[in-house]
């Protein structure tokens, strides 16, 4: 036992520090992360955070406008917003500049009249009648396509001073495409579009800019990640860390399953990957780094682990409520269907920590060291009223924005009563303040991918490039059939298989460069359609793409829940993000798994129990082979012919035929042989 082993790594009475946790994000968070504002222009920021959150607050209550108007009123706060605390380069993050008249209150007069455009240009279509606007649309006027490019060119200069240029550039190519189609080539090429056409399709209607991925940020969105700062600001981060410490910290390893079971508990009221990871990892890395694990190690756990907060239901994140309006399900099929590839998610990380920590030698906590879950529970107790009637007006059928202003509104009575962590009015206001915050970077992020979404459907080139995949995969199908039995794969299944993989490559590759949820709603209009060609029910095609692309948190070289982690960590941020992904692949199997068997997600039309539990118990043993072959111990070290074995049973484990399933076991089995009779010399050995 080393001497990190001896000292004491105490969890007990630990309280999270919201002030430091918050600091922490906005250090490495760079959607949260503002220009340093002087005291008026801070409380001119302030206010107008503030009175965004009030206005999604009232609304859920108490009736959404007209559509065209409420993601008006959200957009125009949201690019003001935007251009007054998101520099135009980086080193206008440097100290704030004293007031002039090409500074007034120190941002750059640009600034203030680029916000000025926004709100101009966006409020237009609202303020136009609707039976105006109907006659408008497919004939827009002169004023409706200078302010329709107006707002383009400011929408991508939004997007890209608050998430980064990919996206923008991605927009534009797609703009692109839709203006010069007739010089595509091949299947790809279209009529062309001219700027008034492409303007009037964007700008005036429902299917662009003011379409169903802004309508999601404005209507869904916006109330949860409110009620999730409300709901940390209570305490409820608090108990449910505490709870975690007790599950999981007796064990091999203790503080990074705490990691995990923490980092789970919190995402059910989170759905941010990195306000996951800096609350949570504020507490659990340093205990990690004190028993033991290098410090890249500890930071790709705590950054692994955060990315599911993403996937676990009540809560998830933007692209839960996403596909409650692209596939017109109610919240609670969704619900359903994400907890098993939530579980699943932790589980494949548990599995590599757990294997990392035998491998080492790593204790768990002692006694002493973790919190009192029966104290905790007394004194934490009002913190999870919020939650609970959440769930439960969501579970009766209202709408979850109404579940969210219920949520909302007891975290506030709950705040103001519990004399543990009683709330002021300016505590309140601090909490309406961040909760809005959130909301800058993924409405604009969103409003642009509408851009995207706008061009698929003038265009069509969405079946195009599903044709291009899955006949690409048809071919690659053709090719291997003449080498793979077809006892194990057969050429539809191959073809499936094949579309399943160029598919997850891309999200990957996308997720480098833009948020996850651009990154859900890009691939949900181009390759879902692929999937659903080839006989994929539709939740199934949206929860694969959603899966994948939660890997671009964990994927460098743009993971931020993996730097931020690192940056905690004192930690290298690439060999952080590098072991994160590896941590993450664990999981890499389970949408493929869902693919093939859909029981897994509980609510598709075919689910059965048989296929249910054949499907459950075959993914988490290829997630325990592949976790294993990863770590390099299963139930001592693993050698390297055992790796290949272990890593080729895992991906057979993928595949609805009954032999490839029996293969997998049959190659499993002389690795469990060897390592039992490892084991058991080992107890024969003299101490």
């Amino acid at each position: 036992m080393s001497d990190k082993d001896d000292q004491k790594i105490s969890l007990a009475g630990v309280e999270l520090d919201e002030e430091k946790a918050r600091e922490l994000e906005e250090k490495f968070d760079s959607e949260i992360r503002f220009r340093t504002l002087g005291p008026a222009a801070g409380y001119l920021v302030g206010f107008l955070l503030v009175v965004l959150s009030i206005f999604h607050y009232y609304t859920a209550g108490f009736g959404l406008l007209q559509e065209m108007t409420h993601r008006g009123i959200h957009l125009s706060l949201v690019l003001a917003l935007v251009f007054l605390v998101f520099p135009i380069t980086k080193r206008g993050y440097d100290k704030p500049s004293d007031s002039t008249w090409l500074r007034p209150l120190g941002i750059p007069l640009y600034d203030w009249l680029l916000a000025i455009g926004a709100v101009v240009a966006v409020a237009h279509v609202p303020l136009i009648p609707l039976d105006d606007l109907a006659f408008r649309v497919g004939n827009p006027t002169q004023t409706d396509v200078i302010l329709g490019v107006l707002l383009i060119v400011l929408l991508l200069d939004a997007t890209r001073r608050s998430v980064g240029w990919p996206l923008s550039i991605i927009s534009m190519l797609f703009m692109a495409y839709a203006l010069f189609g007739q010089y595509m080539p091949s299947i790809l090429v279209h009529p062309g579009n001219s700027v008034a056409q492409l303007v009037n399709h964007l700008y005036l209607t429902t299917q662009g800019i003011y379409g169903i991925a802004l309508g999601v940020v404005a209507t869904y969105v916006f109330h949860f990640v409110l009620f999730g700062v409300f709901a940390t600001r209570i305490g409820l981060g608090q108990l449910f860390l505490d709870c975690a410490a007790w599950v999981a910290g007796r064990f091999a390893g203790g503080p990074a399953k705490v990691s995990i079971f923490g980092s789970a508990l919190f995402g059910m009221i989170s759905g941010s990957s990195v306000a996951n990871t800096v609350t949570v990892g504020s507490l659990t890395i340093p205990a990690m780094i004190k028993l033991g694990y290098k410090r890249n190690f500890a930071a790709a756990v705590e950054a692994a682990s955060s990315t599911g907060g993403q996937v676990t239901p009540p809560i998830m994140g933007a692209a839960a409520f996403l596909m409650i309006e692209f596939l017109q399900l109610p919240y609670t099929t969704i619900i359903l269907a994400a907890i098993v590839p939530a579980f699943m998610h932790f589980f494949g990380v548990l599995m590599q920590v757990h294997f990392e920590a035998k491998r080492t030698g790593l204790r768990g906590l002692r006694p002493d060291e973790m919190p009192d879950v029966k104290e905790a529970l007394k004194r934490d107790w009002p913190t999870i009223i919020p939650l609970i009637v959440l769930i439960g007006v969501l579970l009766s059928g209202y709408t979850p924005y109404l579940a969210a202003f219920w949520g909302i509104t007891l975290c506030v009575v709950v705040g103001l009563l519990n004399p543990r962590r009683r709330m002021s009015l300016a505590d309140i206001v601090i909490g309406l303040r961040d909760g809005a915050k959130y909301a800058l970077a993924v409405g604009a992020a969103a409003a642009t991918v509408g851009i995207v979404v706008g061009v698929v459907t003038l265009t069509g080139v969405g079946f195009k490039l599903s044709y291009i995949v899955t006949s690409t995969a048809a071919q690659l199908a053709t090719m291997s059939g003449s080498i793979i039995p077809e006892m194990i794969f057969s050429p539809t299944t191959l073809t499936l298989l094949f579309t399943l993989i160029m598919t997850g490559v891309v999200c990957i590759l996308m997720g480098c460069g833009i948020p996850t949820t651009a990154n859900y709603i890009i691939m949900v209009t181009i390759a879902a359609p692929a999937l659903v060609l080839l006989g994929v029910e539709p939740i199934v095609a949206h929860f694969f793409v959603f899966y994948y692309g939660l890997l671009a948190d964990i994927t460098p070289p743009v993971a931020l829940a993996a730097y931020a982690a690192a940056g905690m960590a004192g930690a290298d941020p690439f060999r952080t993000g590098n072991t994160a992904f590896r941590l993450g692949l664990g999981k890499a199997l389970v949408p493929f798994v869902f693919v093939f068997s859909p029981s897994l997600l509980l609510v598709t039309r075919d689910f059965t129990v048989p296929d249910f539990l054949l499907a459950f118990f075959g993914c988490s043993f290829g997630i325990v082979c592949l976790g294993a072959a990863l770590s390099r111990f299963m139930l001592v070290p693993t050698k390297a012919w055992e790796n290949v074995l272990l890593v080729v049973a895992a991906f057979l484990m993928i595949a609805p035929e009954i032999y490839s399933t029996l293969l997998g076991v049959v190659l499993v089995i002389p690795v469990l042989l060897r390592h039992l009779a490892s084991l058991r010399s080992q107890k024969m050995q003299p101490a």
